[in-house]
């Protein structure tokens, strides 16, 4: 019997989670479901060019493991795009990673997860916001 999968890190939720073919109709189209890991680790090596180690470290995973969630994400994506399949994501097991924003408009500051199309200051309700370093 396997060993329950570690939980994966994730540094934000994807802004946008449903693609799909222009012109088709989607009660045409058969979906692919990409995790949200999935994406983090397609995000990490292919969009930001960091290496596979790195990569693992940022996951909190095993540098196979990470290997493993990357080639399943490359997989779908590729059959999604070459059978003309809408890609829909969701799902998985993961955690968010908590970080220290600052609203830019009002100077209030949180800790907070990270949504770049959802995330807004709990004080003035403004999408203008910043990560603090620490």
């Amino acid at each position: 019997m396997p060993r329950p999968s570690k939980c994966r890190r994730v540094e934000q939720l994807p802004g946008y989670t449903y693609f799909k073919p222009a012109g088709v109709p989607m009660t045409e189209l058969s979906e692919v479901i990409l995790s949200v890991e999935e994406l983090e680790a397609i995000r990490l090596r292919d969009l930001t060019g960091i290496e596979h180690e790195a990569c693992a470290e940022k996951m909190s995973v095993s540098r196979p493991t990470f290997h493993r969630i990357l080639a399943s994400a490359r997989q779908k994506i590729a059959r999604a795009l070459v059978n003309g399949e809408a890609l829909r994501v969701e799902g998985g097991n993961f955690k968010l990673a908590q970080y220290k924003l600052k609203c830019v408009s009002c100077g209030h500051q949180w800790e907070g997860t990270i949504c770049r199309r959802r995330t807004l200051c709990p004080l003035c309700y403004g999408s203008d916001w910043q990560r603090i370093d620490t």
